[in-house]
């Protein structure tokens, strides 16, 4: 029979478990308080100076501020909004500070307080496939980009003896480029040219070439139209060439700060991978427009005007920007930076003061002629305004046995063709190299987002010398052309191996790769007697101006 137990028996374990629970509470209890206390204790507050700076006037991107003594010229600052600023001017009693971002919100009074910092960005891996502005925030619809790393805008260019020679070629998949004015990595080649002839699209096809993923490529627009940017970002999608590429956009509509600081971010971005060893692109598109983001500063500044109202550092604020694309040595990594500024002309000037100033800092120009556009000669790259004074020197071993008369041959062409117009008596020499200079132009012509291969070049330019295609008419030559192409892929996949790795174009080489070329074109018919006789007018018609295809196309 179970025992009843007593009430007073339990009321009392009752009341001993209650005791006990409270004592470990209170030894809980004042443990932690014990550990806050030595933590307070421990604990020894610093005083912290803050300079604290107020806005006097704002207008038109830059504000004068009083205030901050300690501050440095170039030193990154804030306004109320968490607007950035760069200390641009540093007098006494006043700052000139330029604005980068919009300025609304800020008033005269407004707060601006130091961060003892420069303008820096985020680099690395991350950055791969994004848009972003000249401060690195994202653009797209990416999410935050989580750089390990944050780099300054302005740092200073790798010294002389950290270099080694450019001697890689940088392959852009346009023939009159690869063929005549070659181009090497880590050297620095204009484009320049009037509005609408297809500046933009040379670099747009050189980043398009690189999609083997060994070079990578930083596209910076500064002061371009938002249409015309979302362009470019479009076609690189379309390409896949966005997965290998950064994007970083100061648009016209941004403030002069913005604009001003895009090429040296984008620059610090593309910098990072030249020095873990890898070769990196940089398109600047285009400084114009950033000589007249940084005259519009100066001006508002009050800064001294020079030639053109530009102040007297223009020269230098693109040198130091340039001369940061180079070649390093082994001991640095190896990588290199190869830059390709855009700058537009007005009228087919070239010896304005800021297309002076980059021919004299950059190492060649490609220059593209809007006569050769309205033709239809497309890229409308004129080759004897053109130069590359390095790019020689790396040029693979092939282009230089198939081309390495090519420009002189064409420059003849192009002064017997203006001759050819006035019906002047011409011998049968004489039209045997017109008949071939215009069958060399249209080899030379080329699509938009079309780069082609080295050994695909090789071949077209060794069937133009070799006179593969004296018999067909120039009409026909785009198509026969596409057509050899596809027979040197399909049959000579070793030799353009071979090619590519830099080695020579032996003799047998040679015979095999006509022999495909001749197979594949009719042969030209045998040439009558040599009589001398007037050109006539529809001969001549064949050099006269032809109407752009797509006028209003960029390329």
């Amino acid at each position: 029979m179970a025992r009843r137990q007593s009430p007073g028996r339990a009321q009392g374990r009752s009341q001993g478990t209650a005791s006990q629970d409270g004592s470990t509470l209170k030894d809980l209890l004042d443990q932690t308080l014990g550990l806050l206390d030595r933590a307070a204790a421990e604990r020894k507050p610093k005083l912290q100076l803050r300079e604290i700076g107020a806005v006097k006037s704002i207008g038109h991107g830059i504000a004068l501020v009083s205030g901050l003594p300690g501050v440095g010229a170039e030193e990154l600052v804030f306004f109320s909004g968490q607007v950035p600023g760069l200390v641009f001017n540093v007098q006494p009693g006043e700052l000139g500070v330029i604005l980068l971002g919009q300025g609304e919100g800020i008033a005269a009074g407004s707060e601006v307080r130091r961060t003892g910092r420069t303008v820096d960005v985020p680099v690395g891996e991350a950055l791969l496939g994004r848009v972003v502005d000249a401060l690195g925030r994202p653009l797209d619809d990416g999410g935050p980009i989580r750089a390990a790393e944050r780099r300054q805008v302005e740092r200073e260019a790798p010294a002389i003896m950290d270099r080694a020679p450019v001697s890689v070629p940088l392959q852009t998949g346009i023939k009159v480029i690869d063929a005549l004015i070659p181009i090497g990595r880590g050297q620095r080649e204009l484009i320049l040219g009037d509005r609408q002839t297809g500046k933009t699209a040379i670099a747009v096809d050189a980043i398009l070439n690189q999609s083997s993923g060994d070079v990578i490529c930083v596209y910076c627009a500064i002061g371009k139209r938002g249409s015309a940017v979302a362009r470019v970002i479009e076609d690189l999608r379309a390409h896949q060439a966005l997965a290998y590429s950064v994007v970083v956009v100061a648009e016209g509509d941004d403030p002069p700060g913005l604009q001003y600081v895009a090429p040296y971010a984008a620059t610090s971005m593309a910098e990072y991978f030249m020095e873990q060893g890898r070769d990196a692109l940089i398109v600047y598109d285009d400084l114009a427009l950033h000589a007249r983001a940084y005259r519009e500063l100066s001006l508002l500044l009050r800064r001294p005007p020079g030639r053109e109202a530009y102040p007297g550092d223009i020269f230098y604020i693109h040198s130091r920007l340039l001369e940061r694309s180079t070649r390093l040595n082994k001991e640095h990594g190896g990588g290199s930076l190869t830059a390709l500024p855009i700058i537009e002309t007005e009228a087919q000037n070239l010896s304005a003061y800021i297309p002076t100033n980059l021919i004299s800092i950059t190492d060649g120009q490609v220059y593209l002629s809007p006569e050769l556009f309205r033709k239809g000669v497309l890229p409308a790259v004129d080759v004897g305004k053109s130069v590359s004074r390095v790019g020689g020197k790396t040029q693979l071993a092939a282009y230089r046995a198939v081309a390495g008369d090519l420009r002189l041959a064409y420059s003849q062409f192009e002064e017997l063709e203006s001759f050819a117009r006035f019906g002047t008596r011409l011998d049968q020499d004489t039209r045997r190299i017109l008949e071939r200079g215009r069958r060399v132009r249209e080899i030379l012509k080329q699509p938009q987002y079309a780069p082609l291969p080295v050994v695909e070049q090789i071949a077209a330019l060794m069937a133009v010398n070799e006179g593969v295609f004296d018999g067909s008419s120039p009409e026909e030559i785009a198509g026969l052309e596409e057509t050899l192409r596809g027979l040197v892929r399909r049959d000579l996949p070793e030799l353009g191996q071979r090619i590519e790795r830099g080695e020579k174009l032996t003799d047998q080489d040679r015979e095999a790769m006509l022999e495909v070329l001749r197979a594949a074109v009719p042969p030209p018919p045998d040439e009558g007697p040599e009589e001398s006789e007037e050109a006539s007018p529809g001969e001549a018609g064949s050099a006269q101006p032809r109407a752009a295809e797509g006028a209003d196309a960029e390329h």
